[in-house]
């Protein structure tokens, strides 16, 4: 296949990225069965690069929203992000392992060179592009972090006062009920706005505040 009669425009309509230079994006579509039969480059090394942005990328922004979990639980958390069933549900709620270009049958386009997709595409927008465009794919076009990460909204909150200069709320947190059924109910004040949550652990309960908080504060000016 020549570069021309590759479909770039329908993909780069699909991850939101427009590319300079097209043969980037051919090669991350390329498996090494289609390579070794046909000539040119493949995704692999493409691969390696991808997953170390993806680890970035995903780490950072653990980094920003998950400040309240240790270095422990944030490497166990970010392992089920870039995980192969993780990437795999990506890649096919993107369609894209339909351009896959790979030789013989089948049997050679199993989860992983399905999953390892995602990452050979996020190494071809980062050579091409750099690592903002990279990460905008990851957050945003790959919809990683609504539908993977969780929101954090204690987060949210917290960020959202720093860029105003202010310290993060204290949250008022009390336990009701029986210790195999308990129910947390937790209040939080910040500019003015005062917002209740509750949930079945203090973590919820709170994030649970938190949220309302949120959607107070994001109408402030």
């Amino acid at each position: 296949m020549r570069v021309n009669d590759f479909p770039f425009a329908e993909i780069e309509g699909k991850i939101g990225y427009v590319f300079k230079n097209k043969q980037l994006l051919k090669d991350a579509f390329t498996h090494s069965t289609y390579s070794n039969a046909f000539g040119g480059g493949n995704n692999e090394r493409m691969e390696y690069l991808g997953d170390s942005v993806l680890q970035l990328v995903v780490t950072e922004w653990q980094y920003i929203h998950q400040g309240e979990k240790d270095e422990g639980e944030l490497t166990r958390e970010r392992q089920k992000y870039v995980c192969e069933d993780a990437l795999d549900k990506v890649v096919r709620e993107l369609s894209l392992e339909k351009y896959l270009l790979y030789s013989g049958g089948k049997a050679n386009v199993g989860k992983k060179t399905v999953s390892s997709l995602f990452e050979s595409v996020v190494a071809a927008i980062y050579l091409d592009g750099g690592y903002l465009p990279a990460k905008a794919f990851i957050l945003e076009f790959g919809k990683f972090q609504r539908e993977i990460l969780p929101v954090n909204y204690k987060g949210m909150v917290q960020e959202l006062l720093q860029k105003k200069g202010l310290e993060p709320p204290v949250y008022q947190t009390q336990k009701q009920g029986k210790d195999n059924a308990p129910i947390f109910n937790s209040t939080v004040e910040a500019l003015g706005e005062v917002a209740h949550g509750q949930g079945g652990s203090k973590k919820q309960a709170e994030q649970d505040a938190a949220q309302k908080l949120y959607q107070r504060l994001s109408k402030h000016k």
